[in-house]
């Protein structure tokens, strides 16, 4: 049975990384047995269809929802008649996926992005999160984890924070509420290594954090958090999340409003440099 969304949903910031659904699995295990009736390795399949060998191995574990891509450029590698059977997989996928699989696609989506936005009114950005703050936030969900589960849920965390690094080409913006800085979840302690930690990913060329003040008479994320990404190929998708539930957004229309309110966002948060100046100021405070 596939994790519900009060199990999956909060990838972004506050709740739990995705649990693997048994469609997603079964995909995986598809794919895999045609790329090695081909004789391929994922090594060699992966530059075939224009993606990493660890993407492929995510896809293949059941981690990764497969691009919609992906049947039409394994064709060649695997052939035509495979090439359908896992078109026919993939349709079968989203017919079935629902809520328990849009964090998962997302996540691919994420992985792959050379645009990332984030803005998030709730919890720190999950790209975002030292290991204080992930283990802070775990040990408050409710219903409550294990300790093992925390664990599992910190490292699949910690292990999408790659990105930031493993993808320098790829443009990440993230407009951060003040408040959630001022409600030292976890304690002080938390809260220094968050604001250190925020300074240095901050320092990144690829990376831009801005926070926004307290006090802001227009301000144009009442509706709440959202998160953008822009695909190789251009298309811009839409993410959002709520208690209990969330929602893959692929609409153009409903994309380019996200895009407009996430641009007056930047517009009225403080600039990056102000940014580093408050962070510091609030560091020194602690």
């Amino acid at each position: 049975m596939a994790a519900t969304a009060a199990d999956q949903a909060g990838g972004t910031a506050a709740g739990c990384e995705p649990e693997l659904s048994d469609s997603l699995k079964t995909f995986g295990a598809v794919l895999k047995a045609l790329r090695e009736s081909a004789g391929l390795t994922q090594e060699e399949f992966a530059p075939r269809v224009q993606y990493s060998a660890a993407y492929v191995a995510k896809i293949e574990q059941g981690r990764r929802f497969p691009p919609e891509s992906l049947p039409e450029r394994a064709e060649e590698a695997l052939g035509p008649v495979a090439a359908k059977v896992l078109a026919a997989a993939g349709r079968s996928l989203r017919r079935k996926a629902g809520l328990a699989s849009w964090f998962v696609q997302w996540a691919g989506i994420e992985e792959d992005a050379i645009t990332l936005y984030a803005y998030e009114c709730r919890g720190i950005p999950g790209l975002l999160q030292p290991e204080g703050y992930i283990r802070a936030v775990f040990e408050r969900n409710l219903p409550p984890l294990s300790h093992t589960q925390i664990e599992q849920q910190m490292s699949a965390r910690l292990e999408r924070q790659t990105l930031l690094v493993a993808h320098p080409n790829t443009a990440f913006s993230f407009v951060v509420e003040q408040a959630l800085l001022e409600r030292q979840l976890g304690g002080v302690s938390v809260t220094r290594e968050l604001i250190g930690h925020l300074l240095d990913i901050g320092s990144r060329t690829n990376v831009e954090i801005q926070v926004m003040p307290l006090l802001q008479e227009d301000h144009a994320g009442f509706e709440g958090e959202m998160y953008l990404a822009e695909s190789p190929d251009n298309r811009w998708f839409g993410y959002t999340e709520g208690h209990r539930s969330s929602a893959l957004i692929t609409v153009p229309s409903d994309v380019s409003a996200l895009l407009q309110r996430y641009g007056k966002l930047r517009s009225q948060a403080l600039d990056c440099r102000a940014t580093v100046s408050l962070l510091e100021q609030m560091r020194g405070a602690l």
